[in-house]
């Protein structure tokens, strides 16, 4: 008998665990994720509604490439924490 799908992700209408998705409806989140570390499964939220996070690397500014930096440097203690936690999708996702 095949597993079931995880609610979960029906419900945010993902394919899969660890991967974001943008929730343009949400009220004040942007992004969504369903992370999945061992046997632990959490729903994360991340990101300011409205808010972009940094332009395409391939030729980009000066000043993205330094506000990138800057995200990283200020957040990399919370997003060394691994999967679990909103700033390492952040990181991945938006930065």
């Amino acid at each position: 008998m095949p597993k079931k799908k995880d609610p979960r992700l029906t419900r945010l209408g993902l394919d899969r665990y660890n991967q974001c998705k943008r929730t343009p409806s949400h009220p004040t989140k942007s992004h969504v994720v369903v992370a999945k570390e061992g046997d632990k499964v959490k729903t994360i939220r991340f990101g300011q509604q409205g808010v972009k996070g940094s332009a395409p690397k391939k030729g980009e500014s000066k000043a993205a490439k330094t506000r990138r930096a800057s995200f990283k440097a200020r957040h990399a203690s919370n997003i060394s924490k691994g999967k679990m936690s909103a700033a390492y999708w952040a990181d991945r996702c938006k930065w």
